[in-house]
Parts: C-alpha cells; sequence; structure tokens
C-alpha cells in the first residue's frame, strides 16, 4: 500500500494512523484544548414514567436522551478542537480522526488568480470557526446543531494545474512535479490530481459532512468539484486503552509511522522555515501523497493465517514481527527459522518497505480506510484512502513506492486506482489566509 508497516509504504510507518487510536484529536504537541463548542447536547429523560435510560459515557440510545437529573455534558470526543492558526496546517501531526474526506476541486473556466485568493479567504475564515467550534457567518444548514468540533481539521493543498491556471508557473515548487508511472497503477483520471485539495477528518459523521457541504458551497462560481471520497478509521474510546489501528485486512496498522518526538521527525515531513527560492512560500508546509487503494479482500481472506502473516511479515494478532518481539520491536531482517529458511520473507511488505532498505526513506502516513459498495462480481469496493506526508516526494514516496512496486509480496493484493500530488502550505496566523503568501506574495 505504498505505506504502512503492515499495508503501507514503509516499515518505519504505519498506515495512516499515525499515531495510537483511541485518543481525541488535538493541536501539534498531541494536547487536546479545551473545547469552544459552538452547540452544546444537553439532554433530559423523556415523558414521566419512563424508565431511566442507561447512557454509557457519551449518548443514549436516541441521541437526546440521558438519565434523569441534572444534564451531563459533552464528553471530551465532541468538545475536543483543534487550532486552525499556526506554523504548520491542521490535519497532518493529528491523530486520524474516525471520520475523513478528500476531494479535489478544478478551478473554472476564467477564474484566475485573483479568484483564487478570494476562495481560499473564504474557506480559511469557514475552517477557522468551525474548527473552534463556532457557526460560520450566514451558515443555515443546521447539519451539524448539537455536536462540539469533535476534532475538526480542514486542510488545503494546490495541486501542479493550479500553478498553470493562475499564472503562478515562475513559483510551482520543482517537488510538486507529477510523480512517476508505476507497472502496478490502474489509475483512474478523474478521481486523480486536481486544482486544490481539500482534507476533512472529524470524530464526528455530521460535523465532517457539514464541513464539506459547506466548503462546496462557498467554491460557488470560483471552482467545481472534481472528485471527492469517503473514509473511516476507528472511532475514539472503543478501546480500553491506545491501541495502533487497524486496517480492512485486519493487520494492525502504523506501528512504526514516524514521531513528532523523533529528532529527524520535522526535517522529514515538513519543508524547512528558512526554504528560500521561488517556492519559499512553501516553508513550513509539506508534500501529500494521495492514492486510493483498493484492496482484494477475497483473494486475501482466502490464504491462512500463516499465509498472510508471512506477506505482511508480523503477526496478525499483536503486530510483532515475525522476527520475535512484541509490536514495536525492531525487525530482524538476518533472523533464520527453525527450518532454516528467513524469519521475514524476502519480499515481506515489512522488508521491502523498511527505511533500512530503502536509504532511510520515509514518510508520515495519515490516512482512512473505505468502502463504496460492491463490485459487479461481488467482491467489496473497499480498501485505503492512503495519505503520506514528507517534505519531498522525490526523496520519500518515490522511492519507496519504486521498490514496493518491483518486489512487494503484497501488492498481489492491491490495486491502486487514483493517485494525486499536492503542496500543502504551511499554517497562516491570524487575520491571515492559506496560501496568502503564495498568491499575494
Amino acid at each position: 500500500m505504498a505505506d504502512t508497516t503492515d499495508t503501507r509504504a514503509g516499515e518505519s510507518s504505519g498506515t495512516a494512523s499515525g499515531t495510537a487510536s483511541g485518543t481525541g484529536s488535538g493541536d501539534a504537541s498531541g494536547n487536546c484544548p479545551a473545547a469552544v463548542s459552538r452547540r452544546r447536547l444537553l439532554g433530559t429523560a423523556g415523558a414521566a414514567g419512563t424508565a431511566a435510560l442507561i447512557v454509557g459515557g457519551v449518548a443514549g440510545a436516541t441521541g437526546a436522551e440521558a438519565v434523569r437529573g441534572r444534564p451531563e455534558p459533552l464528553s471530551s470526543v465532541g468538545a475536543a478542537a483543534v487550532p486552525f492558526h499556526g506554523t504548520h496546517q491542521a490535519g497532518i501531526v493529528q491523530p486520524s480522526q474516525a471520520h475523513g474526506h478528500l476531494t479535489a476541486f478544478d478551478l473554472a473556466p476564467g477564474a484566475d488568480r485573483k479568484a483564487a485568493a478570494a476562495l481560499l479567504r473564504r474557506w480559511s475564515a469557514t475552517a477557522a470557526e468551525m474548527m473552534a467550534g463556532r457557526t460560520p457567518q450566514g451558515d443555515g444548514s443546521g447539519i451539524a446543531l448539537d455536536a462540539g468540533p469533535s476534532s475538526l481539521t480542514i486542510t488545503f493543498g494546490f495541486g501542479h494545474s493550479f500553478f498553470d491556471r493562475t499564472g503562478l508557473v515562475a513559483r510551482r515548487p520543482a517537488a510538486l512535479e507529477p510523480l512517476p508511472a508505476f507497472s502496478a497503477d490502474a489509475l483512474d483520471a478523474k478521481r486523480s490530481d486536481g486544482d486544490l485539495w481539500v482534507q476533512i477528518g472529524a470524530d464526528d459523521a455530521l460535523v465532517a459532512f457539514h464541513a464539506l457541504r459547506l466548503l462546496q458551497r462557498q467554491a460557488g462560481e470560483a471552482a467545481r468539484l472534481r472528485w471527492q471520497m469517503t473514509g473511516f478509521n476507528r472511532t475514539p474510546g472503543v478501546t480500553e486503552q491506545p491501541m495502533t489501528g487497524r486496517n480492512l485486512m485486519g493487520q494492525i496498522d502504523g506501528t512504526n509511522n514516524p514521531k513528532p518526538s523523533d529528532a529527524n521527525f520535522s526535517a522529514r515531513v515538513f519543508v524547512p522555515d528558512n526554504h528560500a527560492g521561488a517556492d519559499a512560500w512553501m516553508a513550513g508546509g509539506s508534500y501529500a501523497v494521495v492514492r486510493r487503494i483498493r484492496m482484494l479482500l477475497d483473494s486475501w481472506e482466502n490464504l491462512s493465517l500463516e499465509q498472510q502473516e508471512k506477506v505482511i511479515g508480523r503477526r496478525k494478532s499483536d503486530g510483532s514481527p515475525l522476527s520475535g518481539g512484541t509490536e514495536t520491536s525492531r525487525a530482524d531482517f538476518t533472523k533464520m527459522g527453525p527450518d532454516g529458511v528467513l524469519a521475514i520473507a524476502g519480499d515481506a511488505h515489512v522488508r521491502v518497505a523498511s527505511p533500512i532498505n530503502n536509504r532511510g526513506a520515509a514518510m508520515l502516513r495519515r490516512a482512512f480506510s473505505y468502502h463504496d459498495g460492491f463490485r459487479d462480481d461481488g467482491a467489496p469496493d473497499a480498501g485505503l484512502l492512503f495519505v503520506a506526508w514528507q517534505a519531498d516526494p522525490m526523496n520519500g514516496f518515490v522511492p519507496v513506492q519504486r521498490k514496493l512496486d518491483r518486489g512487494d509480496g503484497l501488492s498481489r493484493f492491491l490495486r491502486h486506482e487514483a493517485s494525486g500530488l499536492f503542496a500543502v502550505p504551511g499554517g497562516s496566523a491570524e487575520g491571515e489566509y492559506v496560501g496568502q503568501r503564495l498568491l499575494e506574495g
């Protein structure tokens, strides 16, 4: 999967969970700022004589009900908020949320640099309000009333074609050159690339959809929707303690994803703050590789447990490498099994994807699973909405994917069906909008 410890691009990485699931999102340090709720759900029990409802943690069976007596406030899941403004855009280092939308827009014919700037100004203002838990001015949809901010993050990026449409070719980063073709690709052009890219994540499905719908409406005459994909992850709080999430193959996925505490984390993920040149506007930004990767689940599930573990190179039960240890143990690629054969096969995903075997190349994966119904043959149209973050995709995603393309045993069970590469500028300060240094510089 071009990435993941068990279905991902780098062994030093997991798929997309970024960090262990089961915790609410917060700021770049992982902390959850005090909630600023735009909608508090304070329910009381129904008519007299109705038996008291047993409410576990967040909400009762019908949403607004609670046990008789003093109303309970929203849980921390709904109340958690992530700041919009900052050095980096939100939605990169925060844990992946339970619900997500990835979408791309193309500028409408006749829309120029000025129109693009006005659109990013509108979108940024709306994102800042919604992420703070407030209702944006003029929004009367009511879609997410009664919900808190739910760790909402909204992230904006620019595709290769954006610079042609806005007359900014001279300021297009060299790192934004189109990705090379890979032999396993079966890409649908209609679901790939785009002028503008938006990533939305939230721990409540209505909050995520509300953001998607409002941004689409605000695009107005400036941009048209090109493609949109919806994904999901494990809901925070469903495990007794924080745990690495699993993908749709049932594999623990995300064990060795780079962490903000790593000494080289910023160098791997973000463009340096002192970046100079025509693309100096990318200082503090990152590059997102987006891939829709369908999993051939019928074929995968026909394998025995032993065969699945051999393909991945890890135990399915706890994510430990077949060379021994626990989930977080370093894989020993030289260890031999009792039968005199390598404990971790030569084409095992963790071996082929490991930074050790890719000259240190790694990226931060932060993806969503997806299920879009069933295909004509009855097979599930399901898999991974892969998002990989790096300071330079030509030194991160590309070399790793080239190696996976040639010798990864997992590739037999995957189909790469859509792709995109986007330049995601650094965060904006109060009073600024995302991309302002590019569009007004």
